[in-house]
């Protein structure tokens, strides 16, 4: 008779094997593209260009970060703050700006009652008040890492490259939560942006992103996406970008920071409203996005079962090692590109974890209508 037990478990270790197989795949075509990236040539031209930032109840960080993005150093281009409803004093805050500069301008939307939007109709506006073909994008909570920024993220856009991926971080802080919001955001750049390095654009973030004026009007702006409460950033270049007109940009200078989340129920709401998106990708991009974490949960799932019945335990742990060392090395190298210094450790225990953090907080929208009534 056949041993069904050893059947079983040579089974699990073809399913480790596999698993691994195509980890290593995303770790070395993918990943590590991002640390061995060459930048595409630089246009030279510098073309005027327009920033967009939208901004509701933005008081404090308005105050403390629009400066950086004011004092930029670029030789035409204009900010254009859309003031979207704020109950706080944005309005006082913006003025004391307008005074000092004159290439600030402000779109308020005043709030009416009878009339609720999402952030994306802030977006819209805009971009309709913006007289430049070429838009760069950011958040009020957010600041260039140097006044090089318009410069860097706008020097690749040409009559070929219409759609900059740029890199948007987060402030190092205090706590376990800082460490793992800031992981979460370096995994996915990583994801993102080597993706797009191979030819596979399928999102940006608003933090950081550039595009033409035109691209937008062109493809009917956010199009059917417009209902949703999230994607105005990743949606559009999803539906819009391709390998012809896509670039990177994560160089020095390059970046931009925000203010992250201080509490674990503020940034569960925002990861869940990030993840309203994912159903709305290209089906290819969404078999390349659920690969990975699967074949990681796959991976340690089986890994776990042949340590525990001690089943071809010398080539279990090789596979397990070779994994390993390639994730240490792959991450070690990208967290010096985009400057995330201090996640290392953390990174090989988060990446055990994440992938059924993000699966629980993916299935606990379905039928959630409250998360379609947040601004931002």
């Amino acid at each position: 008779m056949p041993d069904y037990n050893n059947i079983i478990l040579f089974t699990v270790f073809s399913i480790l094997a596999t698993a691994a197989s195509i980890q290593l795949f995303y770790y070395f075509f993918f990943y590590l593209a991002v640390y061995v990236h060459k930048p595409a040539k630089i246009n030279t031209r510098k073309e005027p260009i327009s920033i967009i930032i939208c901004a509701r109840n933005e008081a404090e960080n308005l105050r403390n970060f629009l400066p950086s993005v004011l004092e930029q150093d670029y030789p035409d281009y204009e900010v254009i703050v859309v003031n979207d409803c704020s109950e706080d004093n944005s309005y006082e805050i913006l003025g004391e700006f307008l005074k000092k500069y004159p290439h600030l301008k402000i779109s308020t939307v005043n709030k009416d009652p009878k009339f609720t939007h999402f952030k994306r109709f802030a977006q819209f506006i805009g971009i309709k008040a913006a007289k430049n073909d070429i838009l760069l994008f950011t958040d009020a909570d957010c600041h260039p890492e140097s006044d090089k920024w318009i410069e860097k993220m706008t020097s690749h856009v040409d009559d070929k490259f219409t759609f900059v991926l740029g890199y948007g971080g987060y402030h190092s802080g205090k706590g376990l939560l800082n460490k793992y919001v800031r992981y979460d955001c370096m995994t996915i750049a990583m994801q993102y942006l080597g993706m797009a390095i191979r030819g596979v654009p399928y999102m940006g973030v608003g933090r950081n992103l550039v595009y033409r004026r035109s691209v937008f009007f062109e493809n009917k702006g956010f199009g059917s996406h417009n209902h949703l409460v999230s994607g105005d950033d990743d949606l559009f270049v999803n539906s819009n970008a391709s390998r012809k007109t896509t670039c990177v940009e994560f160089g020095d200078g390059s970046h931009t920071r925000s203010v992250p989340v201080t509490t674990l129920k503020a940034w569960v709401t925002q990861k869940k409203r990030h993840l309203t998106t994912a159903p709305y990708y290209r089906p290819s991009h969404k078999v390349l996005l659920a690969t990975e974490p699967l074949t990681r949960v796959l991976f340690y799932t089986s890994f776990t079962s042949l340590c525990i019945t001690n089943f071809f335990l010398p080539f279990t742990l090789a596979i397990f090692g070779l994994r390993l060392i390639t994730q240490i090395t792959v991450l070690s190298l990208v967290q010096k590109k985009l400057k995330e210094p201090g996640l290392l450790l953390y990174s090989i225990f988060f990446d055990i974890f994440s992938p059924v953090i993000n699966g629980i907080l993916y299935l606990s929208n379905s039928g959630n209508k409250r998360m379609y009534s947040a601004w931002k």
